[in-house]
């Protein structure tokens, strides 16, 4: 049996995950993150939760493959270096060869919606697949590419950031500096504006008074009040599934996978999401008459994907 390790490094965790060859997690070690402090120190935690989770389960750092990390940010696969990340303040920071000084172990970076993305491919909704898009909608939209069974990066290690294609021009403000991102529109974060939005316009709503009961608005507020026959409600949510599938048919038109996976806490809405996206992605996407066409799907690993992603890096260079 081969051994690898994956971390996950979060601004609020670090998480590593002791992985089999048949990407099974063994067993996990996490410590926080406590930015802002200075590289060193976090990448030394890493290392020691990488050592811990092996430790732990009774094997030694010689037993295992390599390690492999996914970071925010600019991640060169190539040098090993985390070229930059504005969350966690790194700038060019040799990640690579400090983790595995401290490991003994050959490491390798990789942007951790793209090591998601290859957790997904390996051994989540998209295996089996060639080519593959996943994207994940959280505090902002990440997004991850496989073009033949690699990670598409891009010449500068910058691809894939599908969450800053505009949607609509001069629309709301995105934290990128452009205006009317996909990522605004369909992120978690965009589904809590609109519904606050929502509550301002319509303070009588059903979906104020669920806000009011639990003390603040979340993604799930609209799907809840929608359920119960709220029309303010329901608006937000057709809105946010019609943004949603035209930034998903884009993806779509552009690279043609054979699937592409939705993942992040929307997707905990199940059909009440993904089978009207569907709908509409089937009516919209420019190859609807094709006999093959790709297959839109929620992502099957959650928070493990980028610990099974990261894990198998070394098969990904």
């Amino acid at each position: 049996m081969k051994y690898y390790v994956g971390i996950d490094l979060g601004g609020t965790n670090i998480v590593a995950g002791l992985v089999d060859e048949n990407y099974n997690i063994l067993g996990k070690v996490s410590r926080k993150t406590n930015r802002p402090r200075p590289a060193e120190a976090i990448a030394a935690d890493m290392a020691a939760c990488a050592l811990d989770v092996i430790r732990e389960k009774g094997l030694t750092p010689e037993q295992v493959e390599w390690i492999g990390i996914g970071t925010p940010g600019i991640a060169n696969s190539a040098t090993g270096i985390i070229e930059y990340s504005n969350n966690l303040d790194f700038h060019n920071v040799p990640m690579a060869k400090w983790i595995s000084e401290a490991t003994g172990r050959p490491a390798f970076v990789e942007n951790d919606a793209n090591a998601a993305a290859y957790g997904e491919f390996v051994a989540g909704a998209a295996k089996g697949a060639q080519n593959a898009v996943c994207i994940t909608l959280g505090t902002g939209v990440g997004g991850g590419v496989i073009v033949d069974g690699k990670i598409y990066a891009g010449s500068n290690f910058a691809g894939a950031e599908l969450g800053h294609t505009v949607l609509c021009i001069d629309g709301p403000q995105c934290t990128c500096g452009r205006k009317g991102c996909f990522e605004v529109y369909s992120s978690a974060t965009g589904l809590i504006r609109m519904t606050k939005e929502a509550i301002e316009a319509h303070p009588d709503c059903l979906m104020a008074k669920m806000a009011e009961e639990q003390g603040k608005v979340s993604a799930r507020t609209a799907f809840d009040c929608m359920r119960k026959g709220d029309a303010a409600a329901k608006e937000v949510v057709d809105f946010y599934i019609k943004a949603l599938a035209a930034g998903i048919t884009n993806m779509i038109n552009i690279f043609q996978p054979d699937v592409l996976c939705i993942g992040g806490g929307v997707c905990n809405e199940g059909d009440a999401l993904l089978l009207p996206v569907k709908a509409l992605v089937a009516e919209e996407v420019y190859t609807r008459g094709s006999e093959k066409n790709t297959d839109v799907v929620i992502a099957k690993l959650g928070n493990d994907a980028g610990i099974i992603g990261a894990a198998f890096l070394g098969k990904a260079v």
